[in-house]
C-alpha cells in the first residue's frame, strides 16, 4: 500500500516521482513497464535513432492511414525510466503563448504555466522573465555545431525569415539553434533530472519491467493497480490517489482496458463498462515532417561521428559530433502572415535520416524539412483485441482536413526555397528522391509518400473531456491522468517541456488537494 502509485515512468512520471516525495510523509510507488535507463545509447544524443525498435522502444505503428497512401507510419516511444525522453532528440521548445490561452482552460493560460515550466528549468543562459536558473532539468546550448547546420541557418535567413536565438522568448517567429536538454554534452531525460536523484529516497519504490494491464476499481474509486511480471500477476495498492502517466497512446489504452471509456467500445470486447466516457482514445492529434534530403561529398556529415577521435572528444570534453542531437537548428515560421502565431516548425539535420530513422545512412547529407504544427485532422487509439497487452490500434488519420493539406504544401514551397539558397550550394544540390515537380498534384503526391511522424502525439485524455481542469478522470474518484495525453489542443512545437510542466503543475495540484 502506497499513498500514491504512478503508472509509467516517462516524461512526466519522473518528474511527479521526484516532486512527491519531496515531502517524507508520502509514499510513492512508481512502475515502469520497461527496463532502467542503463543503456549506453541512451545518454549519447547522436544515436538515439539507434534505439528506435529495441527493448526501449514501444515500436508503434499507425493503423493503414487512409491519406498516406495508406501507410503504416512508425512511432516510437520510450520504454524505459525516462520514457520518451531516454530517446527523444533532447529540442527544448514550450509552445507559444496562443496555444495555452487557447485552450480556455482555468489554471491553463501562459501566464498561468510559465511559473512551472521556469521552476523545473537549469538554463546555462541564467535566470530571466522567461527561464530557470534553479532546477533540475538542465537546458543547454547545442555542443556540435554541424556547419551544416550553420549554412541552413544563413540560407533561412537570406530566404526572408528573421533570427531568433531564444524560441522559448517573447516571440517565437524566426529561425536559430535550438536550447537541448542535454548536461555537459549527455542526454538529460525526465529519469537523469528528476527521478535519479530521488531514488534514495526511503519512500520512493521504483519498480521497472512491470506492466499495468488494468485499474481497480471499488465503487467509483480508483484503489490500485493489476500488473504483469514474467508471467506473474502482481498488485498495487494507493490508498490517495492512481495517476496515470503512461503516455498518448497507452493511458487512454488502460483506461480502456478498465472499462472507462466509449461503452458502444468496450461492450463487444466483453469489457464491463466502468464508466461510459466517449472521450477516451479520440481528439489524437500529433506533427509531422515532411522530409526532404540532400546528399553532397562534404566530409561534415554525421558518418564519421563513432570515429575514436570523436568517442574521445565526446567522452573528455562533452563535445563534438556525438553530442549532436540530429536537428541541431530549426525555426518557426507563417504560411499565412495574418495568422495569430507560427503555424510550421522548420528541423535541420546534418545528417542522411532516411526511412524515419530506421534506414542507414550512406552517404554525407542535409536533412530538412517543415512539420506542419496546428493540425485539424483528430485520430484516435482504440483496443487492438481482448489481450490487454496488445498493442493498440492506432488511427492518427493525417490530412483527413484538407486544411492541413493545403498548409503542407505551403510549408514545403518554403523549405523548398531556403534549400535554393546560395549558403546551402555546396550541401543541397542533390536532392534524393525529389518531388517530380513544383506543381501543387506533385508537392501533394510527395507528402503523401514521405510525410511521418515527428513524435509530438497528444490529445487522447483531453482536458475538457476525459480530465477536468485539475486532471482527474470524469467520474472515478482518486484518478488523474498527467502527461502528453491532457492536451486539448496541439501545441505549436515539442512535446517533452509542455509534459514535464503538466507534472510540475500535477504535483502542486496533489499536494493542494493533501492539504485540504
Amino acid at each position: 500500500m502506497y499513498d500514491f502509485v504512478i503508472i509509467g515512468a516517462g516524461s512526466a512520471g519522473c518528474v511527479l516521482a521526484s516532486r512527491l516525495t519531496e515531502d517524507p510523509s508520502v509514499t510513492v510507488c512508481l512502475i515502469e513497464a520497461g527496463p532502467a535507463d542503463t543503456a549506453q545509447n541512451i545518454h549519447v544524443p547522436a544515436a538515439f535513432s539507434k534505439l528506435f525498435r529495441t527493448n526501449v522502444d514501444w515500436d508503434y505503428d499507425t493503423h493503414d492511414e487512409p491519406h498516406l497512401n495508406r501507410r503504416r507510419v512508425y512511432l516510437p516511444r520510450g520504454r524505459v525510466l525516462g520514457g520518451t525522453s531516454s530517446i527523444n532528440t533532447q529540442i527544448y521548445i514550450r509552445g507559444n503563448r496562443v496555444d495555452y490561452d487557447g485552450w480556455n482552460q482555468p489554471g491553463w493560460r501562459y501566464d498561468d504555466v510559465l511559473p512551472y515550466f521556469k521552476r523545473s528549468e537549469n538554463n546555462e543562459r541564467g535566470a530571466s522573465e522567461f527561464h530557470g536558473a534553479d532546477g533540475p532539468l538542465a537546458v543547454s546550448e547545442n555542443r556540435s555545431r554541424n556547419p551544416m547546420s550553420e549554412a541552413f541557418v544563413e540560407a533561412a535567413l537570406d530566404a526572408g525569415h528573421p533570427a531568433n536565438t531564444d524560441f522559448n522568448g517573447a516571440e517565437q517567429d524566426g529561425v536559430g539553434w535550438f536550447q537541448l536538454t542535454q548536461r555537459d554534452g549527455r542526454r538529460e531525460s525526465s529519469s537523469t533530472a528528476f527521478l535519479h536523484p530521488a531514488m534514495g529516497r526511503p519512500n520512493l519504490t521504483v519498480e521497472t519491467n512491470l506492466q499495468v494491464i488494468r485499474l481497480l476499481l471499488d465503487n467509483g474509486v480508483a484503489t490500485g493497480v493489476v500488473s504483469h511480471r514474467l508471467g506473474e500477476e502482481v498488485t498495487v495498492r494507493a490508498q490517495r490517489e492512481v495517476i496515470v502517466s503512461a503516455g498518448t497512446y497507452n493511458s487512454p489504452q488502460l483506461l480502456l482496458n478498465s472499462g472507462i471509456g466509449p461503452a458502444q467500445q468496450l461492450a463487444p470486447l466483453g469489457l464491463q463498462v466502468a464508466v461510459d466516457l466517449p472521450g477516451v482514445g479520440q481528439n489524437l492529434q500529433d506533427h509531422v515532417l515532411i522530409p526532404m534530403i540532400f546528399t553532397h561529398d562534404e566530409p561534415v556529415s554525421m558518418l564519421a561521428a563513432g570515429s575514436p577521435e570523436s568517442l574521445a572528444e565526446f567522452m573528455s570534453e562533452g563535445r563534438g559530433p556525438l553530442t549532436c542531437n540530429g536537428p541541431e537548428v530549426g525555426g518557426f515560421v507563417r504560411t499565412d502572415p495574418s495568422l495569430p502565431a507560427p503555424d510550421v516548425e522548420l528541423l535541420s539535420a546534418p545528417v542522411m535520416f532516411v526511412d524515419n530513422g530506421l534506414g542507414v545512412p550512406t552517404r554525407h547529407a542535409v536533412s530538412f524539412g517543415p512539420s506542419p504544427i496546428t493540425p485539424r485532422s483528430r485520430g484516435s487509439v482504440t483496443l487492438g483485441g481482448e489481450d490487454p497487452t496488445t498493442k493498440p490500434r492506432i488511427l492518427h488519420n493525417y490530412f483527413d482536413d484538407p486544411d492541413d493539406m493545403r498548409v503542407a504544401v505551403t510549408a514545403l514551397r518554403l523549405a523548398l526555397d531556403i534549400a535554393r539558397q546560395p549558403a546551402l550550394n555546396k550541401y543541397a544540390g542533390s536532392p534524393y528522391r525529389p518531388p517530380a515537380s513544383d506543381s501543387d498534384a506533385d508537392l501533394e503526391a510527395y507528402i503523401r509518400a514521405y510525410a511521418h511522424s515527428i513524435y509530438h502525439p497528444v490529445g487522447t485524455c483531453a482536458i475538457g473531456s476525459v480530465v477536468d481542469n485539475e486532471l482527474r478522470v470524469k467520474g472515478v474518484a482518486g484518478l488523474r491522468v498527467v502527461d502528453a495525453s491532457v492536451i486539448p489542443e496541439a501545441i505549436r512545437g515539442n512535446t517533452n517541456a509542455p509534459t514535464v510542466m503538466i507534472a510540475e503543475k500535477a504535483a502542486d495540484l496533489l499536494r493542494q488537494d493533501q492539504n485540504d
